[in-house]
């Protein structure tokens, strides 16, 4: 890790923004993007997500701001001792330097300081004076009887200590969450439409059954939309996704592992009053459908640009909800209409009346994994697992007849 890391990691978590904050610390917006990715990878955790036009703080990030403006404040202090003004632009000094620096101060000598770091002292001699080259002012004092501190080394001993101790507080956190995770297969699934849709189903089968043949490998299923999967595929974030979409990136191998029909979900009194007729429905109603993140919402465009002209797609009230419950309340209880698995409120209570939305509308759900041995091997053990049968199904198999 280095300081202008360091630096950069702060000014965008304080800017809301890679843009802004390179345009704060006089920095190309490359080398901002660069240094947050560095860091993420640095210490495993990802540190935003965006919400609109800005980055916003994960809850992993919000735990180490402070930390993080510790470490900025310190480093500013290198860069300019004794002074209050920041430095606009921070060279990348390597910890390991500043590591190295306090070993020699505590030392006394270049010879006893690279013996202890276990690294040649013309190495050290050299790596001592770009230190202090990128600084701006002297640490050292050198003569035949060895090495002491000027004032400023001095002063930058403690500071220096400062600074190693909060990256490696950082780094122990990462460590930790490694050992954690190192053994942890990570799934990351669209979100399930209820406890009796598809997607609940499979997801509990593949945990019921992962658990049972592989309890030493513990498996974290996570819910969120088809984009932020593929992200999180991409990242390595998730080892194998659940996908509402047919088709992936193709930078990744899978199977498609289900389809089902789509239908309009509304309540029962308004398919009364306009029957069949799917255009007066969608006119005259308000609309309910999660957001373009998902694939879900991507088969209501399609069908909705199918139904209805621009001009009367231009009129309609159309709010976006990523929580399935919310929209069949939405649906049941105050007159709004929706696109949905057909089969995806069989045992809800009080149900909303469906009509199917024909042969070319269906969900589909696809499973999807890294291209490597590893990751293809656990894929295709996951869709065994999925369609694994469930205690019900197997008290009915064997359940005599009445």
């Amino acid at each position: 890790m280095d300081t202008a890391t360091l630096a950069l990691v702060h000014a965008i978590l304080e800017e809301r923004g890679i843009r802004r904050a390179a345009k704060a610390g006089g920095r190309p917006v490359a080398s901002v993007s660069a240094a947050l990715k560095r860091f993420e990878a640095a210490i495993a955790v990802p540190l935003v997500r965006r919400e609109g036009g800005n980055l916003v703080p994960t809850l992993e990030a919000q735990s180490r701001q402070a930390d993080l403006a510790a470490a900025n404040r310190a480093v500013q202090w290198l860069l300019s001792p004794g002074t209050v003004a920041p430095s606009t632009v921070v060279p990348s000094i390597s910890l390991a330097a500043l590591d190295r620096f306090v070993t020699v101060a505590r030392s006394g000598s270049i010879r006893g300081a690279a013996k202890i770091a276990g690294t040649g002292q013309p190495q050290l001699t050299r790596q001592m004076a770009d230190l202090e080259r990128d600084l701006g002012y002297d640490l050292l004092i050198r003569s035949p009887s060895g090495i002491a501190c000027t004032p400023e080394g001095l002063a930058a001993i403690p500071i220096a200590e400062s600074l190693l101790d909060i990256w490696r507080r950082l780094s122990r956190a990462s460590d930790d969450r490694f050992r954690r995770t190192a053994a942890t297969w990570r799934f990351g699934s669209v979100m399930p439409l209820g406890p009796e849709s598809e997607i609940a189903r499979m997801l509990a089968a593949l945990t019921a059954e992962w658990h049972r043949t592989r309890p030493r490998q513990p498996l974290f299923i996570s819910s969120t939309t088809a984009d932020e999967l593929i992200a999180g595929l991409k990242s390595r974030r998730f080892d194998v996704v659940l996908l509402d979409l047919e088709t992936f990136p193709t930078e990744f191998e899978g199977q498609l592992v289900s389809r089902t029909p789509l239908a309009l979900a509304g309540h029962p009194s308004l398919f009364a009053k306009h029957g069949e007729d799917f255009r007066g429905l969608l006119q005259a109603n308000p609309i309910a459908v999660p957001s373009l993140k998902s694939g879900l919402r991507q088969q209501a465009e399609h069908f909705i640009g199918e139904t209805l002209g621009e001009q009367e797609r231009n009129r309609l009230t159309v709010t976006e909800v990523d929580s399935i419950p919310v929209i069949l309340n939405l649906v049941m209880n105050h007159g709004y209409l929706s696109m949905l698995p057909e089969s995806s409120t069989a045992r809800v209570r009080n149900a909303p009346a469906m009509r199917r939305l024909g042969p070319g509308y269906m969900q589909n759900l696809s499973l999807a994994w890294q291209k490597n041995a590893l990751s293809r091997q656990a894929g295709e053990a996951m869709l065994t697992m999925m369609s694994a049968p469930t205690l019900d199904s197997e008290f009915s198999s064997h359940s005599p007849m009445p």
